[in-house]
């Protein structure tokens, strides 16, 4: 079938001719007893206590998730965004049989000291091919977490390098200090985040973590600042005014912030839309306000797609919808692409020296191997424009279920983002009662920040998978 032929075909009936025609579920309630038992089981070696259910892998199908009991729902939490092309998808199985994907396997490369003969190839034809506007260079890395946390030492690097002249030598005294964590070689810098902000557990990501306290509860965390996200009020087109006075304020604070930290700013991070935080949006006056102040002060801009990007919001990188007029410095990613890293443009982004932005694997070229498979397959099959047309009708049949329902579907957003929308519920018990009540009759679903429900279906969601998904709101709704 032709590339044409393809964008043009049903990608779900294409890849899944047996995925069911709508959920199918067999117990009284989600988990059921099988699920219940085999969780009890393994909690007892691995904490289990946030499990939803046990997943029968082998049996999920597209947008479809299996549990042991034999339920299967509709999926629109995608294990946390992170499923592209749907469960089982038979181009990525093809991809993971080749004797390309065998040896990535088992002769794991240490990538910084043993690249193997193909590395270029893949990565040049998958992450590569698909980087950002504006980027063409590639660090890789193993999680989220460490796409954040190497970007932000690169961040540092080049903070330090600007400061002594990139191809001066290391100082003998910045040596010694920081073996012993003292100034200055270890200088005391700092990441700008955003209130809301999720960018990860690790340890220099979770002081930019600002979304619950669960998250960063009994952590030692750096003294790096935190500024004010945008509150928009909503529908957009009826706030306008009071939207750019609340943008306008929040890049007033940032300003100040970044000129008066008695830490130095390296760096400034952002979601492009706040995913754990809750779904918070801002708009393009922001973003391009922030870059155009990065640039003034003399500071980085990170943006963080680590939950954003492959897609999901109606473009492959959800940034691209602020038409930036510089790019940014440093682009985050993971979930969706099932491998991790960041891109950039500066080549001065990378250390001079090597071993300085370093570790054993430096990512991984079985997960660069699917990760471009979903890149050819994304773009053979037009899916990111169709994720835009779903989500355009999704986002229509919603308004009108929020409608019938006053005060139980608030502050509905994510027009024009594809299939990335959300809104807040009642309450945080009204919204947990909903999530569960939503698996119950059929439909795995998530949620984000205090009380609200977010979408991340995969890319292969269609218009008929909309419609389950919006009777089943309906139905949880009237129950």
């Amino acid at each position: 079938m032709s590339v044409g032929a393809l964008s043009q075909a049903s990608a779900a009936e294409d890849y899944y001719p047996q995925e069911p025609a709508q959920p199918v579920i067999k117990t009284e309630s989600v988990p059921g007893p099988a699920s219940a038992v085999a969780l009890a089981e393994l909690d007892e070696i691995f904490d289990s206590r946030a499990a939803y259910f046990l997943v029968d892998y082998n049996k999920s199908i597209g947008n479809y998730i299996a549990d042991v009991d034999g339920n299967e729902l509709l999926d629109v939490y995608a294990q946390i965004s992170s499923i592209a092309l749907g469960y089982n998808n038979p181009a990525l199985i093809e991809a993971a049989k080749t004797p390309e994907m065998i040896s990535a396997l088992v002769n794991r490369p240490a990538l910084g000291n043993f690249p193997s003969t193909d590395y270029q190839k893949i990565i040049t034809e998958g992450l590569l091919a698909a980087a950002p506007p504006g980027q063409n260079q590639l660090w890789c890395a193993l999680s989220g977490s460490d796409a954040n946390e190497q970007a932000y030492k690169a961040a540092f690097m080049y903070k330090a390098a600007m400061k002594r002249g990139y191809d001066n030598d290391i100082p003998a005294e910045d040596n010694e200090t920081c073996m012993e964590n003292q100034k200055p070689g270890s200088p005391e810098w700092s990441i700008l985040s955003f209130a809301n902000a999720f960018h990860g557990r690790l340890f220099g990501s979770l002081s930019t973590t600002r979304s619950k306290p669960i998250h960063k509860l009994d952590i030692p965390a750096f003294p790096w600042p935190k500024a004010p996200f945008p509150s928009l009020k909503y529908p957009l087109e009826e706030n306008a005014e009071a939207n750019k006075a609340e943008e306008e304020a929040c890049l007033a604070e940032v300003e100040r912030i970044i000129k008066s930290w008695p830490q130095p700013v390296a760096a400034v991070v952002i979601e492009p839309i706040q995913s754990e935080g809750g779904d918070n949006h801002a708009t393009p006056f922001f973003f391009q306000g922030l870059r155009d102040l990065t640039i003034k002060l003399g500071v980085l801009l990170i943006v963080d797609e680590v939950q954003t990007g492959v897609g999901a919001t109606g473009k492959f990188w959800a940034h691209e919808h602020f038409n930036l007029t510089t790019p940014p410095d440093i682009v985050t990613f993971s979930k969706k692409f099932q491998s991790a890293g960041f891109y950039f443009h500066d080549r001065q982004l990378r250390p001079k020296l090597p071993y300085r932005q370093f570790n054993t694997w430096c990512g991984d070229p079985a997960r660069a191997i699917i990760a471009r498979t979903i890149y050819q397959e994304t773009i053979a099959r037009d899916l990111v424009t169709k994720v835009e047309q779903v989500g355009n009708y999704l986002f229509g049949q919603l308004e009108v279920v929020a409608k019938k329902f006053p005060g139980k579907i608030n502050n509905l957003r994510g027009k024009g983002r594809g299939t990335y929308i959300a809104w807040n519920c009642e309450s945080p018990a009204a919204r947990d009662l909903f999530t569960k009540t939503m698996r119950n009759n059929g439909v795995n679903i998530g949620g984000c920040g205090a009380d609200s429900i977010r979408l991340r279906p995969t890319l292969v969601f269609e218009k008929k998978h909309a419609d389950i998904l919006v009777q089943a709101i309906e139905k949880t709704l009237s129950e």
